[in-house]
């Protein structure tokens, strides 16, 4: 079939395994389908909030995931992926589940932006909430002993109200902008050694290029990792 500016597809290129959000989703965000060039097929898990993964690692979300990501595969999708980077932690049950390609967290790539790096440069990864993240999160795709230096975003108010703890659904992007800026600038401040970035939460791939401009440092995100891999999986 032919969709999206002439471009060829058999079978949807990607599924996103979504958690149930309210608030809005900016460009270059997964579940702002209008940013990408190719068809997307996104499957809500009804009941899965940001505090349920982040926070409580609510151990009965494994299955519903696990149900999305095969109805996924049924409905012809090529890849799957998720619409949060703390789903790291399911990443070998999803994959597992099904026999198609799966990333659930742009944190898979923290592996590979190391060793693009000389040894004694540091990955600096930006989390949504840097006390909840574990290392079952990070051993779930595949870090080890990468170096890398963390930030979180949680003690940012806009950020912590609207996304980490739902108490509204708007937000001020240029507030945002300068949230990340302040957290970004103490990352690098702290480790001076960083090379590259990595950013986990996926309402930040609104700013990865704004990043990139600002800190003259390479930027990944999910949004850039879905389109590497749908180029992969083919027309």
């Amino acid at each position: 079939m032919i969709l999206n500016g002439g471009y060829n597809y058999y079978g949807i290129p990607l599924g996103v395994i979504s958690l149930d959000s309210r608030f809005p989703k900016p460009p270059n965000h997964i579940k702002h389908a209008a940013s990408f060039d190719f068809p997307i097929l996104y499957k809500t898990v009804k009941g899965a909030t940001v505090a349920r993964l982040i926070k409580e690692r609510d151990p009965a979300l494994l299955a519903p995931f696990l149900d999305a990501a095969r109805e996924l595969e049924q409905e012809g999708v090529k890849a799957i992926t998720g619409s949060c980077g703390f789903l790291a932690l399911y990443q070998k049950e999803i994959a597992a589940a099904v026999s198609i390609p799966v990333f659930m967290s742009s944190l898979i790539q923290v592996p590979l932006v190391s060793r693009m790096l000389g040894a004694d440069r540091a990955v600096g990864v930006v989390v949504a909430d840097q006390h909840s993240l574990t290392r079952e999160h990070l051993h779930g795709v595949g870090i080890s002993d990468e170096p890398i230096a963390i930030a979180g975003m949680q003690d940012q108010p806009q950020f912590r109200d609207v996304i980490l703890q739902a108490q509204r659904n708007d937000l001020d992007m240029e507030r945002f902008a300068l949230e990340l800026d302040q957290v970004v600038d103490a990352l690098l401040a702290e480790h001076a050694n960083v090379g590259a970035l990595v950013l986990e939460c996926t309402d930040l791939s609104h700013f990865a290029l704004a990043l990139q401009a600002r800190t003259g440092l390479p930027v990944f995100d999910l949004s850039s990792l879905s389109r590497m891999v749908v180029a992969t999986t083919g027309p």
